[in-house]
């Protein structure tokens, strides 16, 4: 029975702003009927006033003709009517119903509800945390002054439809959003003729989407393109300029053949590493998702590492130290042991080309806990006694193709996508990569990795 009803009452609820105001009933004799009991209970309670008090009863009469006639002369509105009358003295307040804000409060991205004024009247717990603390009755120009939002807010105060703005926040680092304005009717819309004009909304939604990483996505996946293409256009620009030359002017000159056949190993050695590091990065990145669960123990990694890169560092006048606590002990982490391999060996050798005027190279690990968090991790230390980098470098080392010396990277034969590499290895093993610098007294390269549990 209460599913049958449910339609009927939405339909009533549905059509309540399309009813007539009727205050009037059909007459006065309608009017009493509809009181009666209401009459009679006031007869019953003056005659026993008039019999407690031994009043004379022609003064209870005139009291209950009274009532009488008001009730005939005065109408009582219907139910309808005066829950219409309340709809309608919340929209003269400009006040979002509760469920308006209960549904405002569950979005997940900035949202704010605004009358048809511009005026904040809600903002839920994601706008708080962006745009701080609004109250509810400033107008929203007080919090957001670009041209182009205000002028969006006011085309659909105007009756405009829907508008979407482009709108940059900044606080620590600089936001991009979508902003959206969607008008809120809540009455039904009537047909409206041409020359008429469009009704004003009777409140606005306000909603931001995050479009920040999206963007630094698509302006990584732009940069990695032009640098990618940049890097392999020259070496296969210096290798088509040498086979010409070999083929013409230098066709018959065993000398220029030997000087220039080096020259030409050497470019295709270098799109070789180049395209090399590419397919690495990308293969890490397909799998980026997948966190290893694989025991492996960072001692035999750290030593494995040191051992494999020990003549290259004698070939560049360097030695690697290697200061491990309780190195008879194991360091188990959670992890691909070819990847951590990768990881450090890309460190160790970037310090072996760039910090070998230090002549010393320390590898080091041991467990550790966040000076924050509390939380327990293996730290991998590579320092070396090097030149340093200076502090602006920093927060960009590990961006692809980002060299702090062009020249010196090229010569020592880096592509510039070592330390990306890195990072993304590190993020897939839920790791982190810091960095210490001073100029003139070394570098420290720093690897955590959170403790197997």
């Amino acid at each position: 029975m209460t599913d049958l009803q449910a339609p009927n009452i939405e339909a009533k609820q549905r059509h309540l702003h399309d009813l007539p105001d009727r205050s009037l009933e059909t007459g006065p004799l309608h009017r009493l009927h509809h009181a009666r009991w209401s009459l009679l209970a006031i007869a019953i309670g003056l005659f026993w006033i008039i019999h407690q008090s031994d009043q004379t009863y022609w003064r209870g009469v005139a009291v209950m003709i009274a009532v009488l006639v008001v009730t005939m002369l005065f109408p009582r509105r219907k139910k309808v009517t005066r829950l219409r009358a309340k709809v309608q003295a919340r929209r003269r307040t400009h006040m979002p119903d509760l469920h308006m804000r209960k549904l405002a409060a569950a979005l997940p991205d900035p949202c704010f509800i605004l009358d048809s004024r511009g005026i904040v009247r809600f903002t839920n717990q994601a706008g708080t945390n962006i745009f701080g603390a609004v109250k509810d009755g400033d107008p929203i120009s007080f919090r957001i002054r670009q041209p182009d939002m205000l002028a969006a807010l006011d085309a659909v105060m105007a009756g405009g439809s829907i508008e979407k703005v482009e709108f940059s926040h900044k606080m620590r680092s600089e936001r991009l959003y979508e902003a959206w304005f969607t008008p809120i009717h809540l009455q039904r819309d009537h047909a409206h003729t041409p020359d008429e004009e469009p009704a004003k909304p009777d409140f606005i939604l306000l909603l931001f989407h995050d479009q920040t990483e999206q963007k630094n996505i698509e302006r990584m996946r732009a940069d990695f393109v032009a640098n990618a293409s940049h890097e392999l256009r020259t070496p296969l620009a210096s290798l088509i300029g040498f086979i010409e030359t070999l083929q013409g002017p230098a066709k018959d000159d065993p000398m220029a053949h030997e000087r220039f056949l080096a020259i030409m190993l050497d470019q295709a050695e270098r799109m070789s590493r180049l395209i090399s590091d590419l397919l690495s990065l990308s293969r890490i990145e397909m799998k980026a998702h997948m966190h290893p669960e694989t025991k492996v123990d960072l001692v035999k990694i750290v030593k494995h590492v040191a051992d494999a890169l020990s003549p290259l560092a004698l070939e560049m006048g360097v030695i690697i130290e290697t200061d491990i606590e309780n190195d008879q002990d194991s360091q188990m982490v959670a992890g691909d042991r070819d990847e951590l391999v990768q990881v450090l060996e890309n460190l160790v050798e970037n310090a072996i080309k760039y910090g070998k005027d230090g002549e010393k190279i320390l590898l080091s690990s041991a467990p550790i806990k966040d000076a924050i968090s509390g939380a327990p991790f293996y730290a991998i230390k590579v320092r070396d006694y090097g030149p340093g980098i200076p502090s602006e470098h920093l927060p960009r080392l590990t961006e692809r193709f980002y060299r702090v010396d062009v020249a010196t990277s090229r010569e020592q034969k880096g592509t510039g996508l070592g330390l990306a590499i890195v990072k993304h290895i590190l993020t897939r093993h839920k790791g982190r990569l810091m960095v210490e610098s001073s100029v003139g007294k070394g570098t420290t390269f720093q690897v955590r990795l959170p403790l197997k549990a």
